[in-house]
């Protein structure tokens, strides 16, 4: 297939620039720190598609401290992370409002999600979860995690073995 000359089309370029961008935004003046437990809690700077559009990347970057994480994921995991946080309001609710509506229904409530282990190239994530005053961890992936705790608005942590997986230290500048 042919395509036109002109017009816009993304690649490598443009999702290198794109996650340039969301780095060079972000405040650079946080100093390293970690909670008491051994968590960094983390915001979602921004989704990007990679060259191909086959994944997208997700940039993740500590609050408190110079850590960066960057998740690839499929694009409709990315579209999962994205509707939230450009502050879409689909007609009818997605997976992830489902699960939240479920969740309130049952009146239990998502109180944090952990990105919490990186092992044979794959990231892993828990999801707490509090109900009659106890709290229970589920195993998840960290795409459904982020966009969950993206919609409740509760906090995103990342520990070391995630971070030292393939995270990055922000040098001081």
């Amino acid at each position: 297939m042919n395509r036109p000359r002109h017009g816009w089309a993304p690649g490598p370029t443009v999702a290198f620039v794109s996650l340039l961008t969301l780095w060079l935004l972000v405040p650079l003046t946080a100093v390293l720190a970690e909670e008491p437990n051994g968590l960094y809690e983390m915001e979602v700077l921004g989704v990007a598609p990679t060259s191909g559009g086959e994944q997208a990347a997700v940039l993740l970057r500590g609050k408190s401290a110079k850590r960066e994480l960057t998740l690839f994921v499929g694009p409709l995991e990315a579209q999962s992370i994205a509707v939230p946080l450009q502050q879409l309001k689909p007609p009818r609710p997605l997976t992830h409002d489902l699960t939240l509506s479920i969740l309130t229904a049952l009146r239990a409530h998502l109180g944090r999600i952990v990105i919490s282990d990186f092992k044979d190239n794959i990231y892993y994530a828990t999801l707490s979860i509090e109900i009659d005053g106890k709290e229970i961890t589920v195993d998840s992936r960290p795409s459904d995690a982020i966009a969950l705790a993206l919609r409740s608005g509760v906090p995103i942590y990342a520990n070391n073995k995630a971070l030292d997986g393939v995270g990055v230290n922000q040098p001081t500048r």
